[in-house]
């Protein structure tokens, strides 16, 4: 089958490459950048890509990639930090750039009228604004030319870096500019060579899809053949191979990740193999205890363990208000009443555990690919040092962490799980501990638990401005937060200081990104009226409009 592999630098977005060639039905690997490009590592390699990183070229930080690279013969596109890579290991100069570009920047690519190699204009068919992905995907020749003129594209690209190129590498040529100035597009003249100074994986930017078809299948040649049945089919057999016929134990939250971990488990394994553990925490959505054992055991679970633990994890939170303090105390906590339940189970010390850890938790805790990846935030399965003993110990199985989101719902689509569960909103691990800003209580929980309840059903009940579907499909994830501060108010002619709550809604792709939900005023009045009037102490209701980046989705 054929392939794209990825060398990881350490950015956030790494996987977000790999996601949207696998949108495009084409296989990839990510492995480290400076990892040895032996014979066996580019079997059944079509193309490279070279991600950014938070790194610079001309510090001792960044990772240099095997020069093999050069010499390989494959197709090469460097993105960001990649593009810089190469132009420094083939004789070019990177410098900092007086002010950093990010964000939304107008990019210009000029081609001419005549002389251009044919794989660089496969490769500027990802351009041609009127040139749709279907037409690329299809081996399109090239840009359409009009009366022999030289040939402009003007674009949004999305850019994210503190360097530039100053000098090109020898055989490289510019073709695209930003509108601060810099290099954009690089091209090599001889060479299957690319270079891009933005980041087209991201969503924001205009015609990224197009432009990593166009090196992937005009440039690189690859078959449209990678499914979510051909995935499943490995996974299943690397599952099979790893675990053999010892028990695996799932710590499940009942949320999307962990229910398809579930199912992938139970559908790959003998059933009596695998063990379910769902701990009432007490900082879980309304009802949720009864919704997650009515879904396992549709699922066919035979071995479903609830525990009852609010009390241990309201004790161990008390007085705790940073964010990462939390996370720390709950990741530790999950572990040791796991390990003590399992005891009482009788488990063998031979058991693996298992966890629905996706692979943007992977990377925002700093456990990208690479050893490069920046930590943006804890979570509770990923920076547990009980869970790294396991993870390092070879006990543990996180199937789902080469996946995103959107993934993990196809997955449980193709597993059989219930399209109720499946189209849930993300929940984080920690649950409503990391939605109360400050220290987390009982009465908090139940506070917050009651606002977040009428908040989700108002969204389901409610249409799009469109009608086609519910506020809630519309929306990739809502919640509410409770936040650590009271306002003046009046409640019956009487002056009182009531909570204040704020509502967060967000449209994404893939989480790595997201954009605020343009609420239709009168329904973002009228859910917050409600809560208003119903929830006794919730005085005031805000609305976040932070997107991501520069805010995160979660608030802790």
């Amino acid at each position: 089958m054929d392939k794209i592999l990825i060398l990881d630098f350490g950015s956030q977005t790494t996987a977000l490459i790999s996601r949207r060639i696998r949108d495009l039905a084409v296989y990839t690997e990510i492995i480290p950048g400076d990892a040895s490009l032996t014979p066996e590592v580019l079997t059944g390699v079509r193309g490279i890509i070279l991600s950014g990183s938070p790194e610079s070229v001309y510090t001792p930080h960044g990772a240099i990639p095997d020069q093999k690279l050069y010499t390989c013969g494959l197709p090469l596109l460097g993105i960001c930090y990649g593009l810089q890579r190469m132009t420094s290991d083939l004789g070019g100069l990177v410098e900092p750039l007086p002010r950093r570009e990010y964000g939304g920047v107008t990019v210009q690519v000029d081609l001419p009228s005549a002389g251009l190699p044919d794989q660089t204009l496969r490769f500027f068919t990802g351009f041609d604004h009127a040139l749709p992905l279907s037409s690329i995907i299809a081996g399109c020749p090239g840009p359409s030319r009009r009366n022999g003129a030289d040939t402009r594209f003007t674009f949004t690209a999305w850019m994210s870096h503190g360097d530039t190129l100053t000098r090109l590498a020898p055989g490289f040529r510019e073709y695209g500019r930003s509108s601060t100035g810099f290099p954009a597009v690089t091209v090599h003249e001889s060479q299957p060579w690319f270079g891009l100074q933005f980041h087209p994986e991201v969503s924001h930017c205009e015609r990224g899809r197009e432009l990593l078809a166009a090196f992937v299948f005009g440039i690189c040649g690859c078959a449209a053949e990678w499914t979510m049945e051909r995935y499943f089919e490995k996974l299943s057999r690397s599952l099979a191979e790893q675990v053999g016929t010892s028990p695996v134990l799932l710590l499940i939250s009942g949320g999307v990740d962990s229910t398809v971990a579930g199912a992938l488990l139970l559908k790959t394994l003998d059933p009596e193999q695998v063990h379910l553990m769902y701990m009432d925490t007490g900082l879980m959505r309304k009802d949720e205890t009864l919704t997650v054992t009515a879904s396992l055991k549709r699922l066919g679970a035979r071995h479903l363990h609830i525990i009852l633990c609010a009390a241990e994890f309201f004790s161990a939170l008390k007085g705790l208000k940073a964010s990462e303090a939390k996370r720390k105390v709950i990741g530790d906590l999950f572990i040791r009443i796991q390990e003590r339940e399992v005891s009482r189970l009788g488990l063998p010390e031979q058991y693996f555990l298992a966890q629905g850890t996706l692979y943007t938790d992977l990377i925002e805790s700093g456990k990208g690919i690479g050893a490069k990846a920046h930590l943006i935030k804890s979570h509770h399965n990923v920076g547990s040092p009980l869970v790294d003993a396991k993870r390092q110990a070879g006990r543990l199985i996180e199937p789902l962490d080469k996946l995103y989101k959107d993934e993990v719902r196809s997955l449980g689509r193709f597993l059989g799980v219930d399209e109720a569960v499946i189209r849930r909103h993300p929940f984080p691990g920690p649950g409503l501990a990391v939605r109360i800003l400050g220290e987390v209580t009982r009465e908090k929980c139940d506070l917050l638990r009651e606002a977040d309840a009428i908040y989700i059903e108002e969204l389901k009940r409610r249409r799009s401005p469109g009608g086609e579907c519910s506020l809630y499909d519309e929306i990739w994830q809502a919640f509410a937060v409770l936040l650590p501060i009271r306002s003046v108010g009046v409640a019956g002619d009487v002056r009182q200081y009531g909570q204040v709550l704020a509502l967060r809604a967000v449209t994404s792709a893939d989480g790595m990104s997201a954009d605020v939900y343009p609420f239709p005023l009168k329904d973002l009045l009228e859910i917050a009226t409600r809560i208003t009037n119903t929830v006794k102490d919730i005085g005031r209701v805000t609305y976040d409009i932070s997107s991501k980046p520069p805010a995160t989705i979660e608030w802790e």
